[in-house]
């Protein structure tokens, strides 16, 4: 049976429209982020599914030690609050380290826990324990089945309010690759399953002291997902994707992500109408 999560006003499940979680990977700066979050509400309410605004405070995993991590987490709630009541939207916000999730947990709707730290058991069970929704996007590393490892220490902690991301697996050097069937069987856990489109077209360390990505390829990955019948589609978007402080490669300028959310929502009724 395919649960239901309820994130707001919102229902997220495999089987209902499509939501989608979108914002730029980190937070640049109080301006920055909360005009794009602004606009990226503006383009997803014509679609009228689920919106819930991402945002990072730290970006833990950086490739360079020069790399910009953002605001860290006092100022970076502050602005998420701050976000939260201009949109009225719901947020996600990634933590790395058991001691910020219940900090994170005053202001955001989900914590999200990054696919390298997925099997760090302090901090799942840190996550679990604020009783919020927990996202947890696969390791590279992992097969589709161990994750039901991971579900088992949110659940032992009485928190089933859990969804489970996709974010490409490694097969060489920096390329990821993505598995469609690892939806369909993270599907079989009951849980909703999110795609995360533009993390699947990253290119670790590509480019020496950061890491690339083909951002053209993260609609057409994104609508492949779609066709499965999920719950989500996770990506990053930026007003000049370009001149991005991080993951500007794969990210999407606000063409494309008006083009692609528009597609996702079409191919979504069609299979939803199925099932």
């Amino acid at each position: 049976m395919q649960k239901t999560i309820k994130i707001g006003k919102y229902q997220l499940s495999n089987t209902k429209p499509l939501a989608f979680m979108a914002g730029t990977c980190v937070i640049e700066s109080e301006a920055h982020y909360l005009h794009a979050a602004k606009k990226l509400k503006e383009i997803i309410a014509r679609t009228k599914h689920p919106f819930i605004l991402k945002a990072s405070f730290d970006k833990a995993n950086r490739t360079s030690i020069d790399a910009y991590r953002g605001p860290g987490l006092a100022k970076g709630l502050d602005i998420l609050s701050k976000a939260k009541q201009l949109t009225g939207l719901p947020v996600v916000v990634d933590v790395h380290e058991p001691w910020q999730a219940e900090e994170a947990a005053q202001i955001a709707d989900i914590l999200q826990i990054p696919a390298f730290l997925c099997r760090q058991t302090d901090l799942v069970l840190a996550c679990a324990d604020t009783g919020k929704a927990v996202n947890i996007k696969k390791g590279q590393f992992l097969a589709p089945g161990a994750m039901e490892q991971v579900i088992k220490k949110i659940e032992s902690r009485g928190n089933h309010n859990i969804l489970l991301t996709e974010r490409g697996a490694c097969f060489g050097y920096g390329d990821l690759v993505v598995d469609m069937r690892s939806l369909e069987l993270m599907k079989q856990f009951g849980y909703p399953v999110i795609f995360d489109a533009t993390h699947s077209v990253q290119k670790p360390g590509s480019l020496g002291s950061a890491t690339g990505g083909n951002r053209k390829l993260a609609p057409v990955l994104a609508k492949a997902a779609t066709a499965l019948g999920i719950a989500g589609v996770f990506f990053e978007a930026h007003p000049t994707p370009d001149k991005a402080l991080s993951d500007g490669p794969n990210s999407l300028d606000y063409a494309l992500t008006t083009k692609m959310v528009k597609e996702l929502c079409a191919i979504d009724a069609v299979v939803k109408k199925f099932k």
